[in-house]
């Protein structure tokens, strides 16, 4: 709902600020006296085209508030969401433009480009009578209007569903069959590689210790003569090796130690040397023994070493990495082993989501049809009383194009109408007059709507062309249209604004220099003495007060 509105220096409006409340509003005054520029602020505040002209002649720059109430407008609270702004109950858009021609919009004092802002504006403004955000005209507001009729949101539930898990199982297989393009390639390439380190049959811990024996023989010469040298040292040297000349000391020793038990300790200490030297001794020879090795053994360790860094290098890896990259190439192997029957099962998955789709769309298109041809009669019946006796409202229901599963269901819905009697239908897009596109607008929103509207709706001059009981009964319906929702009507007629729950005046006021306009919402009185200017023209007289008051008393009573 639009609650709020405040104009500075746009057209010849200097400043102004008008409140709206729920129900109708009628915006009346004198031709020329501005009515349809508060209509083009309130279009400029939602993103449209902006001029240099817009702003008032020797001012800087226009500015434009709309704050609109969205408690009810779940639509509006997930765009704002989507786009990160915070809006607790309300939602502000600002418009400044320059007299440069340049201009900004603001939506809760967030800058953002006018075309973002003009797909907010659509959820909140629904102007009729305006081609730009005329939504009769949209196809998918053609829909939801057939829809909003036939009460088909529980039909739309399992239509949606069954649209967005196809799209997903659709995108997911499109995924696999784009890998398995390159699927063979990738296999025989895997199975190669496998199979080469599988023939390889690394065991763990094996490149650390072929590494070590690879070093120890390259170095058995230095390593038998260090070996030979120290044994000699140590034991074999007839008596002048560290062995010798240990077990003497201690002999010397056990002869002392009897007699002085202080010695005991060191002579343990000489007695356990021998023996570690002995033991040391054994373990040298034994090592020179397995230096002597078969020239097979050292040309096979050269060889798998060899075997070892080859595929390593392949792989571009370290050779101690051969085993984490078998397994690897392993796990990727059995994915793509596996795909084909995961795309199978996809593929399966796929039919039985698009049969229940098929199976749920048809109940939708059967259910939609119902509805169109029930509010083609509405319709109908309403634009006889709207002045267009003898006119036809008809609503096409025809399979969408594409074939792929909508979320909006198998259905494109085209409103079809003819004006006048023995005239075909046409699509509404192509009705000529903007009077007659406005009341078919009115008639399609009065028999469509249930419950609260969407959106605030705007009919600028919806009156145009007709008058007498036609014009009462336009009056009639905005007033029932206005019960579920918020209307405001730019009107030149008594019959209209009378039915009214709210009248705001516009006028103009001159000076000869230059002209500003002025609003006032009227109270009971002054409503009174603007319908008996609407109805008597320049010469007001008590005959028609009189008049605006019955109208006013008639509209109260319901006609």
């Amino acid at each position: 709902m639009l609650c709020y509105l405040k104009v500075r220096d746009f057209a010849i409006i200097d400043a102004v600020e008008v409140e709206f409340a729920q129900g109708l509003t009628a915006l009346t005054g004198e031709t020329g006296a501005g009515k349809s520029i508060l209509v083009d602020a309130v279009l400029l505040a939602l993103g449209g085209r902006a001029a240099a002209d817009a702003v008032r002649h020797g001012a800087e720059r226009a500015e434009i508030t709309a704050t609109f109430d969205i408690a009810g407008s779940a639509e509006a609270r997930d765009w704002l969401a989507a786009q990160s702004l915070d809006a607790e109950g309300e939602v502000i858009l600002r418009r400044v433009v320059g007299a440069d021609g340049r201009s900004r919009c603001f939506v809760n004092g967030q800058a953002l480009p006018a075309q973002v802002v003009r797909e907010l504006g659509s959820l909140l403004i629904d102007i009729h009578g305006q081609q730009e955000f005329l939504s009769l005209l949209r196809r998918n507001a053609q829909r939801q209007l057939v829809d909003l009729h036939g009460d088909l949101e529980p039909l739309m539930v399992p239509v949606r569903e069954a649209a967005e898990e196809w799209r997903h199982l659709s995108r997911e297989h499109a995924r696999l069959a784009e890998a398995a393009h390159e699927r063979g390639s990738r296999l025989e390439l895997l199975r190669y590689q496998v199979g080469e380190l599988d023939a390889l049959s690394l065991e763990h811990g094996e490149v650390e210790s072929l590494a070590e024996e690879q070093s120890r023989l390259a170095n058995r010469g230095r390593l038998a003569e260090a070996t030979r040298a120290a044994l000699a040292l140590a034991y074999d040297a007839d008596g002048a090796d560290a062995h010798g000349v240990a077990s003497r000391a201690a002999g010397q020793l056990r002869a002392a130690a009897a007699i002085d038990a202080t010695l005991a300790a060191p002579l343990r200490m000489l007695e356990d040397a021998v023996i570690a030297l002995k033991e040391a001794a054994g373990e040298l020879s034994g090592y020179l023994d397995s230096l002597d090795v078969d020239p097979q053994r050292q040309d096979w360790v050269e060889r798998r070493v060899a075997a070892i860094e080859e595929l390593a290098r392949k792989h571009r890896i370290e050779p101690s990495a051969l085993p984490a990259q078998l397994a690897s190439l392993n796990a990727e192997l059995a994915a793509l082993e596996n795909s084909e029957i995961v795309l199978s099962g996809l593929q399966r998955r796929l039919a039985e989501v698009r049969s229940r789709y098929d199976a749920t769309a048809a109940k939708l298109t059967e259910a939609r049809r119902s509805a169109a041809a029930r509010l083609a009669t509405s319709v109908t019946s309403l634009m006889a009383v709207l002045g267009m006796p003898g006119g036809r409202f008809e609503v096409e229901v025809s399979p969408a194009a594409g074939g792929e599963p909508s979320t909006e269901g198998n259905d494109e819905v085209t409103f079809l109408v003819s004006a006048n009697p023995g005239q075909p239908v046409k699509p509404v897009s192509r009705v000529a007059s903007g009077g007659e596109l406005s009341r078919i607008s009115l008639a399609v929103q009065v028999a469509a709507a249930h419950g609260s509207a969407r959106t605030c709706m705007i009919f600028d001059e919806v009156d145009a062309g007709v008058g007498g009981a036609v014009a009462e009964m336009v009056g009639r319906q905005l007033a029932a249209l206005g019960a579920r929702g918020q209307v405001l009507c730019v009107t030149h007629l008594a019959q209209v604004a009378s039915q009214a729950d709210h009248q705001v005046r516009v006028a103009k006021i001159t000076d000869g220099r230059s002209s500003r306009m002025t609003v006032t919402e009227l109270n009971a009185p002054e409503r009174v003495e603007e319908l008996a200017r609407m109805l008597g023209g320049v010469e007001i007289t008590r005959k028609t007060r009189d008049h605006a008051r019955e109208m006013l008393k008639a509209a109260a009573r319901g006609g």
